[in-house]
């Protein structure tokens, strides 16, 4: 190594430096402890992940990883999505096993299929299947993907989402994903999460990658 050269590894902080940091992070522990001291409700939460970023159905197959491994049963109904977006099904269908009910209710999205009348039969088919799970208390985790676009759409009434939510039973958990949520899902949710496009490399030319998009 040059005698020049700047190594992180070899700086190191004062006594007094250390009891500040010592100091910081014993402030924020015992706020930590607070916050979640306060947290004392145990329900089922229902989560919205919106906006033009990537990841809100990142997000929610994150969620069914997580819920899986805590042995919850779970259900997955895609919307819009069509028969070419199977890498989550395939993988979860062998992940979850008894646990897991993967339905995709869509035949692609709406620019490609160009048929409305189409696209809404597809979502109340699919949402018949979600509306069974959510009056059934087995079922502990229930993601219902793209679900916002067929709101967006109009295939489906707000309002009714909204009441089949409200009327699940008390421990179960529901993430509903993509664009454009509804401003009165999004006063309902318990946690709403709004993605932000900074850079995509789709905007450099590069097409959509296997395992990333796809």
């Amino acid at each position: 190594m040059n005698s020049g050269q700047n190594d992180a590894s070899e700086q190191h902080d004062t006594p007094e430096q250390r009891e500040k940091y010592r100091e910081r992070m014993q402030r924020r522990k015992i706020k930590m402890e607070a916050r979640i001291a306060k947290a004392n409700i145990d329900r089922g939460v229902f989560v919205v992940n919106t906006g033009g970023g990537k990841g809100k159905s990142s997000s929610g197959f994150g969620m069914l990883a997580r819920s899986l491994g805590h042995g919850f049963r779970c259900g997955v109904v895609q919307f819009i999505k069509g028969r070419q977006d199977t890498a989550e099904e395939r993988f979860f269908r062998q992940a979850g096993g008894d646990l897991l009910d993967f339905h995709i209710c869509g035949e692609g999205f709406t620019w490609i299929t160009q048929d409305r009348e189409r696209d809404q039969q597809a979502v109340l088919a699919g949402w018949e299947i979600a509306c069974k799970m959510l009056a059934d208390p087995n079922y502990d985790f229930i993601l219902l993907d793209e679900l916002n676009i067929a709101l967006k759409h109009q295939y489906l009434s707000v309002d009714e989402v909204l009441r089949a939510v409200s009327l699940r039973p008390p421990k179960q958990h529901v993430v509903i994903t993509g664009r454009h949520a509804p401003d009165a899902l999004i006063a309902a949710a318990d946690t709403v999460t709004e993605m932000r496009v900074i850079k995509h490399a789709m905007k450099a030319g590069i097409k959509a990658q296997n395992g990333i998009e796809l």
